[in-house]
């Protein structure tokens, strides 16, 4: 470690990733913790695509942006969880810098992509439960990949333009980012210049892709609510609920932490209690999203029977 003096983090070539050191005796917990979730993570995103791809049941709209989610969720853990586990495993924690970038970038993009997706599987739902008779008109396929292609592009477009604005102020004095992946708020703290704008930045950026989002998210649930009660087949509000009620879980475990650690201004208080929020929405959300998916859902259950042979 050299804090003598202010030095630009990229001449040193690499970052400290801070992550969990104050608690050494919590990392090995941590890593067999994270480790299981992960495992969990990839096998149940896997899992999911490959049932959606092989049975033509599930060849429909909610499983086209199932299908993306859990791709999404698997490059989104596989972004960080990797460097995490190397860390938590030994005493070296240190990151390229190239390496920190290609990080923010990823981290950044794949989150804000699962906002935006989010909002087109509850336009999806809404379309469903309150416009039955004009579900195949309005979500047709060719439709609903341009959807899934136009929440990629918003979060990979969103995510080039912020994180060169992170990485154009200089980084100076040690570089030991605390935090255990590189994301905007720790390194924002590195800096030696006034970071203000690049804070109203990241507000503005937040509230953008989490707030109305999620505003976006709630209108919908509130159509379908009131589309729900005026049903009379109590088979139909059972389907409703199976259904939309996964999804409404995933939004929740989702944009609850997102929010707390994107739409609070970064303090010292708050930076440990970060971290584990982050560790929350990072690796215990995406290994439960195809868990709740699965076990909430008649129709992942009915092509597991006919991939196995039991239908």
């Amino acid at each position: 470690m050299n804090d003598d003096g202010k030095v630009n983090a990229s001449s040193e070539g690499y970052f400290i990733l801070v992550g969990f050191s104050n608690w050494p005796h919590l990392e090995v917990v941590l890593f067999v913790v994270v480790l299981i979730f992960y495992l969990m993570t990839l096998i149940g995103n896997l899992f999911i695509i490959i049932l959606s791809y092989l049975d033509s049941h599930l060849h429909t709209p909610m499983y086209i942006f199932l299908l993306n989610l859990s791709f999404l969720d698997l490059c989104y853990t596989t972004s960080s969880i990797p460097q995490l586990l190397v860390n938590l495993w030994g005493p070296e924690k240190t990151i390229s810098y190239a390496g920190c970038m290609i990080q923010l970038y990823f981290v950044l993009a794949l989150g804000t992509t699962e906002c935006v997706l989010l909002v087109v599987m509850s336009y999806d739902r809404y379309v469903a439960v309150c416009r039955p008779l004009h579900y195949t008109v309005l979500m047709h396929p060719r439709f609903c990949y341009l959807l899934a292609v136009a929440s990629w592009v918003s979060g990979f477009t969103n995510s080039a333009l912020h994180s060169s604005f992170t990485f154009w102020i200089p980084l100076c004095g040690h570089h030991q980012v605390d935090h255990f992946f590189c994301e905007v708020p720790a390194l924002l703290r590195l800096s030696c210049v006034d970071t203000h704008a690049n804070e109203l930045t990241l507000m503005i950026t937040s509230s953008v892709f989490v707030l109305i989002p999620l505003i976006l998210i709630l209108t919908s649930y509130g159509a379908i609510v009131q589309a729900v009660l005026r049903m009379q087949s109590t088979t139909g509000l059972q389907r409703v609920f199976g259904t939309c009620g996964a999804h409404l879980m995933v939004v929740s475990l989702f944009f609850i932490p997102a929010m707390c650690i994107y739409l609070q201004p970064p303090s010292e208080n708050s930076q440990d209690q970060g971290k584990f929020i982050a560790l929350f929405y990072t690796v215990v959300t995406p290994s439960l999203n195809p868990l709740i998916y699965t076990l909430r859902n008649k129709d992942v259950r009915g092509a597991v029977k006919r991939l196995m042979g039991w239908e």
